[in-house]
C-alpha cells in the first residue's frame, strides 16, 4: 500500500493509494466526530455509492449532492450545502467527506474549509484527475464568471484516499484528461514518468492495473513531495500550473462546458512548450517529445471558432498574474521548469494560435 505523507503547516497526512481502500473508510473518520456528511453528485452517488456505503458500514451519514459541470461550480451552490448541513444539525464537530472528481473535490474542501471556520475534510476521488491533482494539496474553490478558481481557500483534508479500482468504469474521455495531468507531472518534475509514459502508451490506455497504478503512485509521490516543500503556491509549487494558465483561459472563454479540465490543461501545455521554445528556453528536441506524447493520449475536442485574441486577454484574470505580469510554467528540459513573466505580448500570443491549429 504506498502511502505518502504530505506535510504542512496546518497539517501532516497520508495519501494512501490501494486497491480496495474505499471499503476502508471508516477507520479514517477521526475519534470524537460528530456527524458526517458525504458530498458527491447524483451520478457519482449512482454508480459508486455501493463501493463508500460499505466502508462507511456502522457509521451514520447524510449524503448532499452537488450538481455537475465546471459550470455549476460556483459559490451559490456551496451556500445552499451548507445550509442542508445546518438543517440537519451539523456543528463544529461534523465533517465532510468529498467523494466524487475533481469539481467535488474542490467544493466539498471549500465547504469544510468554510463551515463554521473550518471542519475537517476526507478527501475520495473517483476520477483519475482528481486523483493525482485536485484531492491533493488542499485548494479548494469554486469559480467566477471571469475565471477559474478565484474563490478559494487552502484547506488541508485529514488523508487522501485513492482507489485505482473505481477507475475501471471511468468513461474514456475522463480517463484520458486525468493521463494529461499525469504526464504535466513528468514533464515538470519526473523525467522516469514522462519516459514511462512514452514507452507503455498501450499499457496505459488499455488500463492495465499494473501500469495505472504505477502512474498514479508516481504522481501522487510528486504531489505530495512539491505540496510538502510550498504549502500556499509561494515557490516552488507554483511549477504545478504548467498548462493551466492557458488552460483556464480556455476553459473560461468556453463557458467551461467545452473541454473537461484536463484536456485544457493538455492545450495549455502546448501552447506553453511552443512559447518555451520560441523564448529559447527549451530544446526542439524536447520540445517535439513533449507535443508528441501530448498527442498520443488524445485527442482532445476540435478548437475551432475560438478566437486567440479572446484567450489572450483572460490571461491577466488568472489567479497567478501578479501586479498585472502574467507568469507562465515553461519547460526547461523534461524533468524542469521555470517561472517567467515579461514575455512580448506577440511570442504570447504566436503561442495561443499554433495551440489552437
Amino acid at each position: 500500500m504506498p502511502t505518502y505523507q504530505v506535510e504542512t503547516p496546518q497539517r501532516c497526512y497520508a495519501a494512501i493509494v490501494e486497491r480496495g481502500v474505499i471499503g476502508q473508510t471508516a477507520r479514517y473518520i477521526p475519534p470524537k466526530t460528530g456527524k458526517v456528511f458525504v458530498v458527491t453528485t447524483e451520478d457519482v452517488w449512482f454508480h459508486a455509492g455501493a463501493r463508500l456505503a460499505a466502508g462507511l458500514a456502522g457509521v451514520s451519514y447524510d449524503v448532499l449532492h452537488l450538481p455537475g459541470g465546471e459550470e455549476q461550480k460556483r459559490l451559490a451552490h456551496v451556500e445552499q450545502l451548507a445550509e442542508e448541513m445546518l438543517h440537519l444539525g451539523a456543528d463544529r464537530s461534523s465533517m465532510v467527506i468529498a467523494y466524487g472528481g475533481g469539481i467535488v473535490n474542490d467544493m466539498g474542501g471549500f465547504l469544510a474549509a468554510i463551515f463554521m471556520r473550518g471542519i475537517p475534510v476526507l478527501q475520495i476521488p473517483t476520477t483519475l484527475l482528481a486523483q493525482v491533482d485536485a484531492a491533493i494539496g488542499g485548494k479548494t474553490a469554486v469559480n467566477l464568471v471571469s475565471g477559474k478558481n478565484l474563490i478559494g481557500s487552502f484547506h488541508q483534508p485529514i488523508a487522501v484516499l485513492t482507489d485505482p479500482a473505481i477507475l475501471d468504469t471511468l468513461p474514456e474521455r475522463e480517463y484520458r484528461a486525468g493521463l494529461y495531468e499525469i504526464i504535466k507531472a513528468g514533464i515538470i518534475r519526473e523525467p522516469g514518468l514522462f519516459a514511462y509514459l512514452n514507452e507503455s502508451i498501450a499499457d496505459v490506455l488499455a488500463r492495465k492495473p499494473a501500469a495505472v497504478d504505477h502512474i498514479i503512485a508516481e504522481s501522487v509521490r510528486m504531489k505530495a513531495e512539491v505540496v510538502s516543500s510550498d504549502e500556499r503556491e509561494g515557490d516552488m509549487r507554483r511549477i504545478l500550473n504548467f498548462g493551466h494558465t492557458f488552460g483556464h483561459a480556455l476553459e473560461a472563454e468556453t463557458g467551461y462546458t467545452r473541454f473537461l479540465h484536463g484536456e485544457a490543461v493538455a492545450w495549455g501545455m502546448r501552447a506553453a512548450v511552443y512559447l518555451a521554445e520560441s523564448t529559447g528556453h527549451l530544446s526542439a528536441e524536447d520540445s517535439v517529445e513533449m507535443l508528441e506524447t501530448i498527442a498520443a493520449y488524445g485527442p482532445i475536442p476540435p478548437l475551432t471558432g475560438i478566437p486567440a485574441q479572446n484567450l489572450f486577454a483572460r490571461l491577466v484574470h488568472d489567479k497567478k498574474t501578479l501586479q498585472g505580469k502574467v507568469h507562465f510554467v515553461l519547460p526547461v528540459r523534461i524533468g524542469e521548469v521555470t517561472v517567467v513573466a515579461g514575455i512580448e505580448d506577440q511570442r504570447v500570443l504566436d503561442a495561443i494560435r499554433f495551440a489552437l491549429r
